[in-house]
Formats: structure tokens, C-alpha cells, sequence
């Protein structure tokens, strides 16, 4: 009888200790990630539901102003919408041209400030970078941000935990134009894309000549197949 006092006891401090951690934790902001991390957090969305028939498109931002324009052009002749994931670093520098995306109705997802790799830095680093980023586009667009893609597709636990703490859902992609290579064409690019599953697929690419130049292809090839193209929220929501 004396154990199972005891254990009892143990009990009602562990469960008084567990209250009380979640109490501190629902008051704690977004000055420092070192009050708390998540202890299990999200994995990484790679895709959407493989028989939907919707896809998503994205674009990494951290340089190519010289075809952003051309892109847009495409994108709004073709009526698509798509997710954009800025860095901090060039909102920063570009604040017209973010706007300009986000006035043709796009939809603007965190990259972090400086094209860090996030596996190689320490959960502040990590926080640091994201949440910069969020202040700047933030004070240039008045909007919440709420997916975040981590440059190079690079993470690690730590940096789930840091976009999780800060409402984020960290998205990545199941195709990938690797439009960055000097050997991606408009033709190998093409191939990349149309050989993989495109329901429920996120396509990851950046404003390159070669991708502009591809694109009004890939966009209507798909169209063909009956697929929907759009946002990642449009994917996931």
C-alpha cells in the first residue's frame, strides 16, 4: 500500500509539472526560441494528396529580377497563381517588386533571410533567420505569413521545431525543375517535370531564363492531364 501511495504522488507532481510547462509555454512570444522548442515537430510537406487532381507551383526568390517580370506576364496570361517563398534579404532590397507579385494575387511564403544552409546553424540562427524575414515582409505587405521552405530544401530537426514554434509549416517538393544547374535548358527542364506525378505534386523552381522559357509548356501539358494549378494552399487547403 505504500508503494502505490507513493506512486500516486509522483503522479499528481508530474501531472501539476506538466501544467504548469504548458502554462509558461502559452505565454511565452516570439522574443527568443530558446524559451521553448517543440518537442515533436511536423515533418516537412512534400506533396499533397497523390489522387487529387491538383498541383502546386513554387518559386524560390533570392535573386532573378531580370525575368521576374516576364514571369509574371506568363502567370497571368496563363491565369495561374503560385506560391513565391521570398528571402529576407531580397524583400529587403526589392520592396516594389514583392509587391508587385503579391498584387498580382501570389502568395508569399517565408524563405529565410539570407540562404543560409538551416541544418549548419544553431536553433537561434534558425530563428533568427525565419523570423527576420517575417518582420520584413510583414512591414512591407501588412500580411501573416504561414508556410515556410528552407533554402536548398536544407534542414534539420532543429530548424522543423523553430518554423513550427513560429506557425509555420515547412514545405519542400516533390518535383524539382534543379532549373540552378548551367546544364537545365528549357527542354531538360521539360523532361524533369513531365516524367513525374503531377497529382497532388508541389513543383519546386526559380525565376530562371530557361525555367521562363519552359513554363507556358509545362503549364498547359498539365492542364491536358485535367490537373489544377495553384497556390500551396490551394493544394493543402
Amino acid at each position: 500500500m505504500k508503494v502505490v501511495i507513493i506512486s500516486k504522488n509522483k503522479l499528481i507532481i508530474s501531472i501539476g509539472a506538466l501544467i504548469l510547462m504548458l502554462l509558461v509555454f502559452s505565454y511565452c512570444g516570439k522574443d527568443n526560441i530558446n524559451t521553448f522548442l517543440i518537442e515533436s515537430p511536423n515533418e516537412p510537406i512534400r506533396n499533397g494528396d497523390p489522387k487529387s487532381n491538383k498541383m502546386a507551383i513554387t518559386c524560390n526568390v533570392d535573386w532573378g529580377n531580370e525575368v521576374l517580370s516576364k514571369l509574371l506576364d506568363i502567370l497571368e496570361e496563363k491565369n495561374v497563381k503560385i506560391t513565391f517563398f521570398i528571402t529576407g534579404r531580397w524583400a529587403s532590397n526589392n520592396p516594389d517588386l514583392l509587391k508587385l507579385i503579391y498584387a498580382k494575387e501570389h502568395e508569399i511564403g517565408n524563405h529565410a533571410y539570407s540562404h543560409k544552409m538551416h541544418s549548419k546553424i544553431n536553433a537561434q540562427q534558425n530563428y533568427d533567420e525565419i523570423y527576420k524575414t517575417e518582420e520584413i515582409i510583414k512591414n512591407i505587405l501588412g500580411i501573416d505569413l504561414k508556410y515556410f521552405a528552407p533554402p536548398a530544401g536544407d534542414f534539420s530537426n532543429t530548424t522543423l521545431e523553430v518554423a513550427n514554434r513560429l506557425g509555420y509549416k515547412t514545405i519542400l517538393w516533390s518535383i524539382d525543375t534543379i532549373d540552378w544547374r548551367e546544364d537545365s535548358t528549357a527542354p531538360v527542364i521539360i523532361n524533369r517535370v513531365m516524367k513525374k506525378p503531377h497529382q497532388g505534386a508541389i513543383l519546386l523552381m526559380h525565376p530562371k531564363p530557361a525555367t521562363i522559357e519552359a513554363l507556358p509548356y509545362i503549364i498547359d501539358k498539365i492542364r491536358k492531364e485535367g490537373i489544377e494549378i495553384g497556390t500551396v494552399s490551394d493544394l493543402l487547403e
